[in-house]
């Protein structure tokens, strides 16, 4: 694993934009940078990182079949009882996942460790899929990078090819908090890639969703949601004044109310719980088990509830040297070991190991000065050489 300064295309930004991926650039600084890339061997990507992600699915998906008729699992995650029973019928029932990222900790020596796991409602599928597959084909013919480059990424494929096993042929609503740039662009390529798979679409803005007195969400048009993607967390759903009305309702949501579970960082003292010194794991536990103390006094706190590195702190030495404030914790928190930090030209760098219907299928790179990745961190493109 190399970070190599190389030089940017001219017209990125025009073809960003062209594309639609007008959120390159967030609040004046750039989000998307190609001023250098990752490079991995090929062993390193399919020993390393596709293993790697192969492993920690079948744990998580391990324990997500433990958890649900568990009730002190539910409870230590704090999900709220009342929907106890509709998120295990959802696994009962064995309803599909679209997609979700493993945010990994890598250095190129030694295995790749879980920092958590984006179940739910991750981002940057578009220019993980899309905008840096493109980078790639140009950096090539541009003479940027090798002409024998290639890259770790099916994820649009097999994006296509879910789709069309969820649902064949059906109406496919999409919704999330259509005002937010990155959601929407999340949103409309997402309702790409179920078109091309053959399904109908209409994208809704999470507030304009109905209620129908008989029964059931509707859209604008009083048309009944019956598949629901949906860029908006479960949590927050279920804390919605509508949240009473998802068990009664006939919705098929995806991600699955049993994504709930995986969304959780109390997931992360839980997997270990299980799998206690597997080698894709960090050593972890809910702050209040005694057991925490055996961390010592250096380690990373997380809410069991976040997002984009929100109230998240690392402490070495009982002393925080790194941490971003937020709006998150009421409903406590986790501590973890520190994983392994090497810097690359004095940026930290973490992996997003994308998954699509359960199968590994591609790769993020995320970097910025601190070791927490936040909203405005750098994507890098990738490539294999």
């Amino acid at each position: 694993m190399r970070r190599i300064a190389c030089p940017e295309r001219d017209d990125w930004q025009q073809t960003a934009e062209t594309c639609g991926f007008d959120f390159h650039t967030i609040d004046g600084e750039r989000y998307w940078d190609e001023r250098a890339y990752y490079a991995f061997t090929l062993a390193e990507i399919e020993n390393e990182i596709e293993a790697a992600t192969t492993e920690i699915e079948a744990m998580c998906l391990e324990l997500v079949g433990r958890a649900v008729d568990d009730e002190e699992y539910l409870t230590r995650l704090k999900i709220p009882e009342s929907f106890w029973p509709f998120i295990a019928a959802s696994w009962y029932d064995d309803q599909p996942s679209l997609y979700g990222r493993l945010d990994l900790a890598f250095t190129g020596n030694g295995p790749a460790k879980l920092l958590e796991y984006n179940a739910d409602t991750p981002t940057s599928i578009f220019e993980s899929a899309v905008f840096q597959w493109t980078w790639l084909e140009q950096a090539i013919e541009r003479r940027i990078i090798p002409q024998s480059a290639d890259q770790y990424n099916s994820i649009h494929e097999r994006l296509i090819e879910a789709w069309t096993k969820i649902a064949p042929g059906a109406h496919l609503h999409l919704t999330g908090t259509a005002g937010n740039s990155e959601d929407l662009g999340t949103l409309a390529y997402l309702q790409d890639t179920a078109m091309q798979a053959g399904l109908s679409t209409t994208l809704i803005d999470i507030e304009d969703i109905g209620w129908r007195a008989s029964g059931g969400f509707v859209d604008l048009d009083n048309r009944d949601m019956k598949l629901v993607f949906k860029l908006y967390p479960w949590e927050w759903m279920f804390r919605d004044a509508f949240g009473s009305k998802l068990a009664e309702a006939a919705t098929r949501w995806v991600e699955p109310p049993w994504k709930a579970i995986l969304s959780n960082k109390g997931v992360l003292p839980l997997l270990w719980e299980m799998f206690s010194g597997h080698p894709n794991l960090l050593a972890a536990y809910f702050e209040d088990d005694p057991r925490a103390r055996e961390l010592g006094a250096s380690f990373v706190r997380k809410p069991l509830y976040s997002r984009e590195g929100a109230n998240v702190a690392l402490v070495s030495e009982a002393v925080p040297f790194a941490q971003r404030e937020g709006p998150y914790g009421s409903e406590g928190f986790v501590r973890q070991d520190l994983a392994p930090i090497r810097k690359f030209s004095e940026q930290f760098a973490v992996l997003g190991s994308w998954l699509v219907d359960h199968t590994p299928c591609g790769l993020s790179i995320r970097e910025d000065e601190t070791p927490i990745t936040g909203n405005t961190s750098r994507f890098l493109p990738h490539a294999i050489l």
